[in-house]
């Protein structure tokens, strides 16, 4: 009786229905309810933003907004208070067990509608919220510790059939088990997802025996590995339950000191301890109980992650540094060009990584510009990022007008550059390169595909600019100088500051190349201090 069940009431339909509908003691679901419902209080300010809503949803505010459905809209900003007040008293309700059943509906509509109404504030354990909640919903957790069950007696203290913990139990172990499927991807095992995590105080008794890089790979990303594999096979165990629980209840530590990830890491800390209790769940993890891969017909919301909105599911696992943005516009009856601000007219920063998002920007813009005196826009990004320490590189083709483009959620989005996952193995080198450089010296690694180019400015700050070519070959085109210089592996060249220049790939391969910077400007400012402080010691 391992799992508090006989193996037998497996062989037949009939053992198995029985044993779903076995009476159970509530405590332990009354006790999760009310744990749940709390946190889901304190969620609704914070996370969900109910603190914000006047800057959110202002009454003609013009900002872009990303919902999943095209037809969703928010409210005006009385509704929207309304909506989140029902909320609130749904989670408040949840957690009293007062009035159950329509205080979970309560909290469960307006939580899915703001959910659904912005992509953006997506999280990995915002799904878990929503699915948690529709679960309790069709069970008896008032049954316990509630006030429905002070005014109705014989709903006070009844068993609960045994379907009401194992679902809840399957949730658990999926989202333990999923998170450590996901990280068994090659990224994670080698260490590049989290490559700066080690650095944390958090993880300085561990550095006093093991280097920051040893840290980084066997406790960082090793033993999340290996306690997101096994923490959901070892919580259900009566025999393993005990340490189990002093790991998990360690690693939400942990994590509410590492992430600001909301009420998260807070619940897994309250529901370690009603895995104590035979029958109960509790603990859990940043994600939710979906298919791991993506699903073959929602193609159009892949980029260089897989999976409907790859930044949630791959919060962890892919890590991206983003190294230039630009929004080009170009008038389509003058053929006037201009650049906007990136992000102008939206309040989050990861609409960037997603094609998805940039569709609706683009589509938000070319309605929006037209009131600025710009007729017909049409819509251009240029996205460099870095994901776990690969090149920079584009991720959007920024040649392609994205207002006209094609997107669609069932087919794969044809704009999308593909991520240069052959040029995965330069990364060992690419860090042997930073680390031989001196204080003085920056270096930016830049991968880019045959036909384009990339113009950059090189501040007067930064005197001793030089460019070399790693992979490929390219030209160097400076813009006020009117002259090209031809670059092959191997070969570089200095920059001029304070001026434009274009590096084109013309190789029939992708190009790679680096720019070292030293900002001579905080150079010898340095000096100057040192030379100030020689002479007053000598004074």
């Amino acid at each position: 009786r391992l799992l508090g069940f006989e193996l037998r009431d497996l062989t037949r339909w009939h053992r198995f229905v029985r044993l779903l509908h076995r009476p159970t003691d509530p405590a332990a679901l009354g006790a999760f309810r009310a744990a749940f419902g709390l946190l889901m209080a304190l969620d609704v300010p914070q996370e969900r933003g109910m603190a914000l809503l006047d800057r959110r949803f202002l009454d003609g505010l013009e900002v872009c907004r990303f919902p999943l459905l095209p037809a969703l809209r928010p409210l005006p900003l009385d509704g929207m208070y309304l909506l989140y007040a029902v909320m609130m008293l749904g989670a408040l309700g949840m957690m009293l067990g007062c009035w159950y059943r329509l205080s979970c509906v309560a909290f469960l509509c307006p939580y899915w509608y703001v959910l659904l109404l912005d992509k953006t504030s997506w999280n990995n354990h915002s799904y878990l919220y929503g699915l948690l909640a529709f679960q309790l919903t069709f069970m008896g957790a008032d049954r316990y510790g509630s006030v429905d069950g002070l005014f109705r007696p014989q709903k006070r203290n009844a068993h609960v059939p045994l379907w009401n913990y194992t679902l809840l139990r399957a949730q658990i172990f999926l989202v333990y088990f999923i998170a450590g499927l996901k990280k068994l991807d090659m990224d994670w095992v080698s260490g590049y997802s989290m490559g700066s995590l080690a650095r944390h105080w958090l993880f300085a008794p561990f550095r006093l025996v093991l280097s920051e890089q040893s840290t980084s790979l066997l406790v960082v990303h090793g033993g999340g590995l290996l306690l997101d594999l096994s923490a959901g096979f070892l919580l259900l165990l009566d025999a393993t339950r005990p340490i189990a629980l002093i790991f998990v209840t360690y690693f939400h530590c942990m994590n509410s000191q590492l992430f600001s990830i909301g009420e998260s890491s807070h619940f897994g800390g309250h529901g370690g301890p009603l895995w104590t209790h035979g029958e109960v769940l509790g603990g859990h993890r940043d994600l939710p109980s979906l298919s791991c891969r993506s699903p073959p017909y929602t193609q159009g919301y892949n980029n260089w992650t897989n999976g409907l909105y790859g930044y949630s599911w791959d919060m962890m696992v892919h890590s991206r540094f983003h190294q230039h943005v630009k929004i080009t516009y170009r008038d389509g009856l003058t053929g006037d060009v201009g650049y906007l601000k990136p992000g102008v007219f939206t309040q989050s920063r990861r609409w960037k990584d997603h094609a998805d998002m940039l569709k609706q920007y683009a589509m938000c813009l070319s309605q929006l510009l037209p009131r600025y005196n710009i007729s017909e826009p049409h819509i251009y990004f240029d996205i460099w990022v870095s994901i776990n320490d690969r090149f920079q590189q584009r991720l959007v083709d920024p040649r392609v007008d994205v207002v006209r483009a094609p997107w669609s959620p069932w087919r794969r989005t044809p704009w999308v550059l593909p991520l240069l996952l052959e040029l995965s193995p330069w990364r060992q080198r690419l860090q042997e390169l930073e680390s031989s450089l001196d204080g003085h010296t920056d270096v930016v690694f830049i991968a880019d595909f045959p036909g384009l180019h990339l113009e950059n400015f090189v501040s007067e700050d930064l005197g001793n600019t030089s460019l070399r070519v790693l992979r490929g070959e390219v030209l160097v085109e400076l813009v006020e100088q009117h002259r090209n210089h031809s670059l092959r592996e191997g070969e570089g060249m200095q920059l001029p500051a304070g001026q434009y220049h274009k590096v084109h790939t013309v190789s029939a391969e992708p190009s790679c190349y680096m720019y070292l910077y030293v900002n001579t400007t905080a150079q010898a400012l340095e000096h100057n201090l040192t030379q100030l402080q020689e002479l007053r010691e000598r004074l």
